[in-house]
């Protein structure tokens, strides 16, 4: 907040739309939708529309970054093993 940047406070329990919850993920609509659908994240339909639980987000998140780490450290190592300078 001190240096500019927006805060955006989002209750645990809120249900956001697909557009809301890719924009917090950082990815697109239609590759939400497909997470969606491939059941890597589950949603309640609403009417039509579906509807994702800003934990279930939450967790994603958590679970994708530190599957990044893991492989960022096992790539590391790799690189170290083969003398790449890394």
């Amino acid at each position: 907040m001190g240096q500019g940047n927006a805060v955006t406070i989002i209750p645990v329990h809120a249900e956001l739309t697909t557009q809301e919850a890719a924009d917090y993920l950082n990815v697109s609509r239609p590759y939400l939708i497909r997470l969606l659908e491939e059941g890597k994240l589950p949603f309640n339909m609403v009417g039509t529309h579906r509807r994702v639980k800003f934990s279930d987000l939450a967790a994603y998140r958590n679970n994708a970054e530190e599957e990044r780490k893991k492989v960022m450290e096992e790539l590391a190592a790799q690189a170290q093993e083969l003398g790449m300078g890394y």
